[in-house]
């Protein structure tokens, strides 16, 4: 008897649903949990990132990974991919508090927006003259104009680097990187919900879609939710305030999905209103287990609608397009600030520090634009691949820049010079 061929038929049957849709949910969460657990145990013990485990233990339970699929339904999946995305960037908005980002520096908005536009345009035609269609690579161009921000922080505080000048333009940076990466997503969503007519009629139209949904969750927003998040805050029921803060997180994101913009665009909204609370802080506390978990599903969501056949096809463009995306990052980046008269260890750093990575934004705008039925299903194993390379290289690249030990007086940082 051949004992391989009787234990790979045995073990669909054991992971076959019950007889209600309960059982689907449960068995595929039960799966996804106890795999994240062991491929992080090892990511671990490797002392690698644990986005890395993540994608990878999505792979083993997925759809697309012989000899079968460890999960019952794509549609849970799916499912929880949004709910990670909503938790993600909700928390993520918590950060940004209306002061914080009036606070960010002149030379961090413009370095931000040079270096996120041009790595943008130059990563979109390098994907075109690959062979990519128009919308592969619009969207790979976002996905590769963003610096990780969790990956790159977390590696800073690992070196003991979070407090150099530095890390503070780096984290000055990305705040401004982030808000834009997420509004030009909102606006290619609304594109592509209309048909994907790049028109210019249309794209103003998207815009002032975008614009006003924005501006209106802000200005509104910020005068009138943050007073009933202190109410319930003030009552000292943590249950009470944790459901109210998850209640305007998920209720912006249905808005905000409502009109063709993506749920990150309105999960974030929540958590820079909720930021604006007096308790934000609580409200952090309260959400970050939460957001650990979902994050987590997130990433191994994505790595489970990977189609990993596809990957040895894109091996070499994924080699191209991280080459590209790290080159134009990292000279855009030290060419404004030495023109700025910035340290050359400083640019350095600083360079180093935004080319590194890719991560939890990169893949929320592809997922946003695999969900607008606008890109093909090779690009999410590409950008997976892509992720995943980047975030294994990240911690040597900033170990790298750490490392120098250039004269800073030899190019000293002009007198009055704003760090952030």
């Amino acid at each position: 008897m051949n004992h391989t061929s009787g234990i790979t038929s045995f073990l669909p049957q054991f992971f076959a649903p019950g007889n209600g849709p309960t059982d689907f949910i449960v068995q595929d969460f039960a799966i996804i949990m106890i795999i994240a657990a062991v491929m992080i145990a090892i990511t671990y013990r490797l002392k690698q990132p644990m986005v890395i485990g993540y994608i990878l233990a999505g792979i083993i339970i997925g759809p697309f990974t012989p000899p079968f699929s460890l999960v019952s339904s794509i549609d849970t999946i799916n499912a929880l991919a949004e709910i990670g995305i909503i938790m993600l960037l909700f928390v993520v908005g918590t950060e940004f508090p209306m002061a914080k980002l009036r606070a960010v520096g002149r030379i961090s908005i413009v370095v931000a927006l040079a270096e996120s536009v041009g790595t943008l345009f130059i990563v979109f035609f390098t994907a075109q003259y690959l062979g990519f269609s128009f919308f592969d690579s619009l969207f790979l161009g976002l996905a590769l104009s963003i610096t990780s921000t969790v990956v790159t922080v977390r590696v800073l505080e690992e070196l003991g680097m979070i407090k150099d000048r530095s890390s503070t333009l780096i984290l000055s940076i990305s705040i401004v990187e982030d808000i834009m990466a997420i509004s030009i997503l909102a606006v290619l969503q609304s594109v592509a919900s209309a048909g994907g007519d790049l028109s210019i009629t249309n794209i103003l139209v998207s815009i002032g879609i975008v614009g006003a949904f924005v501006g209106g969750v802000l200005f509104l927003g910020s005068r009138y939710l943050p007073g009933v998040i202190d109410r319930a805050g003030k009552t000292n029921d943590y249950a009470l305030l944790l459901i109210v803060i998850l209640g305007f997180a998920f209720g912006l994101s249905f808005l905000a999905n409502g009109i063709g913009l993506s749920v990150a665009t309105g999960a974030f909204l929540a958590g820079v209103i909720v930021a604006e609370s007096k308790s934000s802080a609580v409200a952090r506390i309260l959400t970050l287990p939460l957001r650990d978990m979902f994050a987590a599903i997130f990433f191994i969501s994505i790595g489970a609608l990977m189609d990993i056949s596809l990957v040895p096809a894109f091996i070499a463009p994924a080699a191209i397009l991280i080459l590209t995306s790290f080159g134009s990052k990292f000279l855009i980046v030290t060419g404004i600030l030495a023109k700025s008269k910035y340290d050359t260890v400083t640019v350095l750093r600083t360079g180093f520090g935004m080319s590194a990575a890719k991560g939890e934004l990169s893949l929320v705008v592809v997922k946003g634009g695999q969900d607008a039925g606008v890109l093909s299903s090779s690009i999410l194993p590409l950008l997976g691949v892509i992720t995943i390379v980047t975030t294994f290289m990240a911690p040597y690249v900033i170990r790298f820049g750490h490392k120098l030990r250039l004269s800073e007086e030899r190019s000293a940082k002009k007198e009055g010079e704003p760090y952030g």
